[in-house]
Order: structure tokens, then sequence, then C-alpha cells
């Protein structure tokens, strides 16, 4: 009996993927993308993946789009073809209409799984809803609130590495990876939820924390491999099966009950800011929610406000750590950069600066918009069209049969790519030096059409789904700077071409290429300075 189920699932999962290469190779005979220029696929699963994920990000968008032109085709799983464009024009519209092109249900499932039904994965008027409850604790006079935690957790951070540097008999090898995540896992507790999770204090003994426990097991349990979801993924009737929370899933959600009640809780007892949790992003939110200026019918359910928390973790959590990662090992590979940001910090007279003190240091506001550029944390995106559609396009191309094409057709359920950092390191756009890491660009104010809603670029993409943290990401950015950097020296402790990269599912992380057994990480030399 067992035999012959076993050999029904697979012959069914055999016929399956039989289909698939056929509607693959039907839909590339005649998608409206066929006559698009572009690599031809070297595998029949894989189309290109392979050989785009094996570069990382590294030059081979770069090089696709010198030998292809701005916008062109590229082929993914079953070969089915993928539009690319690094098209201003046509990445607008992209971000810009999103009733047509939206996450795709595969990628919306497995965020799902992670955060629930929060703000990164809804869409349409669900989307709609959260974002506009939501905006009000994101905007500058709340994270100014914050600051405050965002330098206290930075200040406990450099005061380990110092420590660690002294133990050591002055200079410290670091794996900055793990305790810049843990750092800003400690900030958004704080700022996000005003919840302890203390990683950083874990390190020396303290318990771990319970939520920072969970959270790390359902990140890596639904972000590994795992058979049964790519069934799932493969065949969507699956989706539908009930699971039964997980353990840690069922932690994450009794923690987040009960920060929504503390918090509902603090505002029927004192609706001012003078109470303790009054300013942190939660307790914001439950007061938009429950303004008399919001119908009922447009309030969030308490399951839409509880997806947030750990939204609040996936979003405002690993993003900021990359990126002051890249940003540290940028200013190893350029010791004038360092040398040029400490002198400017050091000439300010307090270790504990708020926002406008932040914002008001040039040479710190440049470092992290170079980071942002060249090290963007999320790399790429992607969306999938829910209807046909034509797009004009800033750059015609020419098509397979040499005609000049001025748009491009897309048909529902084609794939978009948008290469943010293809984008961001377009060298016709910010000159042949864009590749490298150059604070001092950003001494002429940027000008140019990438339709990003802050600085030029599209590290925090744009339209009406561009991130909403992204002013608690750039002060909490340059808190950890200003703090790291003035307070210490830092080297590269392996060599340069021993460093590459490696995407996880949100961001792109360094690894050591001699040691892969030991996953992400960037070790630093790190030393006290001395003054």
């Amino acid at each position: 009996m067992i035999p012959r189920v076993v050999g029904s699932v697979f012959g069914s999962l055999g016929a399956y993927l039989l289909w698939k290469i056929l509607n693959g190779l039907y839909a590339e005979l005649t998608s409206p993308l066929r006559y698009l220029p572009g690599p031809k696929s070297s595998h029949w699963f894989y189309g290109n993946l392979l050989e785009v994920a094996a570069d990382e990000h590294s030059g081979l968008e770069e090089r696709y789009v010198k030998e292809y032109g701005r916008t062109f085709k590229y082929h993914w799983l079953f070969g089915k073809a993928s539009l690319y464009t690094t098209d201003a024009k046509a990445v607008h519209h992209f971000l810009s209409n999103t009733e047509i092109y939206q996450k795709s249900p595969s990628l919306r499932f497995s965020l799902s799984r992670v955060v629930g039904p929060g703000v990164l994965v809804m869409e349409g008027d669900a989307h709609k809803k959260q974002r506009k409850i939501m905006n009000p604790a994101f905007g500058a006079p709340q994270i100014r609130e914050l600051t405050e935690i965002f330098v206290e957790k930075s200040i406990q951070l450099r005061n380990i590495w110092a420590a660690q540097a002294t133990r050591d008999g002055g200079t410290a090898r670091v794996e900055i990876v793990s305790w810049l995540s843990k750092a800003t896992l400690d900030i958004i507790g704080l700022a996000g939820f005003n919840y302890n999770i203390n990683a950083l204090g874990a390190e020396h003994g303290d318990t771990p924390d319970e939520l920072a426990e969970a959270f790390e097991t359902v990140v890596k349990s639904e972000t590994g491999f795992n058979f049964f979801r790519l069934l799932q993924v493969l065949f969507p009737v699956l989706q539908s099966i009930p699971v039964r929370p997980t353990k840690s899933q069922a932690t994450i959600m009794r923690i987040g009950r009960k920060l929504l009640a503390d918090s509902k809780q603090e505002i029927k007892a004192n609706g001012t800011f003078e109470t303790g949790r009054a300013r942190d992003l939660l307790n914001l939110l439950v007061r938009a929610n429950t303004s008399k200026d919001i119908p009922a019918n447009q309030q969030l359910s308490d399951e839409d406000v509880i997806a947030q928390v750990p939204t609040f973790l996936v979003a405002g959590h690993e993003t900021t750590s990359t990126a002051v990662t890249w940003a540290l090992f940028a200013l190893t590979q350029n010791k004038a950069a360092q040398t040029r940001l400490r002198e400017e910090l050091l000439n300010v007279s307090t270790e504990t600066p708020d926002m406008e003190e932040l914002n008001a240091l040039p040479y710190l506001d440049w470092v992290v918009r170079e980071t942002l550029r060249v090290h963007a944390p999320v790399p790429s995106t992607s969306r999938i069209a829910m209807r046909d559609d034509v797009v004009q396009l800033g750059t015609p191309f020419t098509d397979s049969k040499g005609k000049v094409q001025d748009s491009v057709r897309v048909r529902k359920g084609d794939s978009i790519s948008i290469p943010i950092l293809a984008l961001n390191r377009d060298a016709e756009i910010w000159g042949p030096d864009a590749m490298e890491f150059v604070p001092e660009r950003w001494e002429t104010a940027a000008s140019n059409n990438i339709p990003g809603i802050w600085g030029h670029m599209l590290t925090f993409i744009g339209g009406p789904r561009s991130c909403i943290g992204f002013r608690f990401s750039l002060i909490e950015m340059k808190a950890l700077l200003f703090t790291l950097i003035r307070g210490l020296e830092f080297e590269l402790a392996v060599p340069i071409e021993d460093i590459g990269k490696k995407s996880t599912a949100i961001v792109q992380l360094p690894i050591v290429r001699s040691e892969p057994a030991a996953g992400n990480q960037m070790p630093l030399l790190v030393r006290p300075v001395v003054r």
C-alpha cells in the first residue's frame, strides 16, 4: 500500500514538473517579452538564476545592462522570462501602480509565515488601511523621541567592544555582524514596543529573552529549506491546509497580545506622553488606531496590530544592522574617510547627541548616504503583474527583430525584477566610480530620476509601498556610527579578497570565503581611539 502511495505522489510530482516545463516553453513562445534582448537561458529548470545568485550583486547585472541595454529579459524557474529594467520611468510605473504590480503570492505566503498579516505582506485596501494607521508613528517628531534609545544602545555596544580590546591587549578581533544584530534587536524591542530584549546583556550571562529566541527560531525554520514549504509554493492549493502554530509562533503571539493589552491599558490610564512607554511605536500605533478620527470600519483588528510586532522585528532589525556592518567595512577600505568622519564626530561636545545634532553632521550624512547607495541591505525586489499592461520607457530598446521600441508589453503573471543596487550604482547616473565608496560625491547635491523616497536612490524604494520606517533606520544608523567611530578604530581582520557576500531571505550579508562553515560574519580589528 505504502509503495503505491509513494509511487502515486512521485508520479504526480513528475507530471506536474513536466506540465510546468511545457507551460514554460509555451509561455516563452507566446510571451510579449519574447522579443526583448537578454542572456540565453543556461539551465532548463533554473534559467539564469544560478549565475545571478552566484554573482551576489557584484557586477553581473551591470554587465548585462551594458550588453543588452536598460530593459531586457532573463530566465527564471522553468525557463520563464522575467522583465529586468533599470529604466527609471518604467521603475516608477511599477512602484507607483500597486494595484497592477504586487508581491508574488508565493513571497507573500512565505513572509506571512514569519510576520503574519502585517504591513509587509498585505496588498490592496488592507495594506492602505494598515499604512494609514501606522504612518503617524514613523514621523520625525516620533523618531526624535526615540533617538535617546538609539544612542544608549550604541554606547553599550561600544563599551563591550572597548572592554574586549582592553582584555586582548589593546586590539580585539570582533565579529561585528552578530553584535550589531544584537544591538539593533535591543533597539527595536525598546523603541518598537517598550520590551527589554537585552540581547547585548545576554552575552554576559543574563537569561536569553524568550521573544528573541522564539523569533530567531521562527525565522530560521521559515527561511531555511523545507520540503513541504516548497510543495506549498509549487502547489498553491496546499497553502490552504491549516497548520498548527509552532511553540515559537505561539510564544510570539502570546507576548504580542500581552504587549497590546499593556499598551491599551496605558492609554486608558494616561493618554499623555508623560508616561514611561508612551513613545514606542506600538503605543503610537494603538493611539492612532483608537483615535476618534478613525471610523470603526477603518480601524485595525487586534490580530492586525499584533502582526506588527514580528513585522517591526523583521523590518527594523536586520536591515539597519546590515547597513552598519557594510558601513564599517567600507570605512576600513577608505581610511581617509574613517579619519575624516572621526574628526568631525570628536568635535561634537556630547556623546549623547539628539536627532538634530546627528542630522547637523554633514560628513556623517555623506557616509550614511554612500553606504546605502553602494551597499543597500536589500539589493533587489520584485513584482508580479496582476493584469496585462503597457509600460512606457524613458530609454527605448531594440528588440530581437531590430525594431526600436519605446514601450514594453507586460502580460498578467509576468515577473518584474526591480534592481535596487544596479540603479544605485549605475555609471551613467553616478559616474565611472559608481561601484566605489566615495562619501565626498555627496558634497554636490544629487539630482536624478531614480524614483526613490529618499536620497535620490532606490534603497528605500518608492511609491505607496516605500519603506515606512526609513527615518527610524537613518537616525538609528547615524547614532550607531557616531558612537562607534567616535570611540573606536576599525581595520579589516582578513584579506579583502576573503570577504564575500551571501543573500539571506531579506538582506545581503558578508561571509569569509575561507570559513564558509562559520556563516555570515565580518571580522574586524577594533581598538579604542587614543585622543
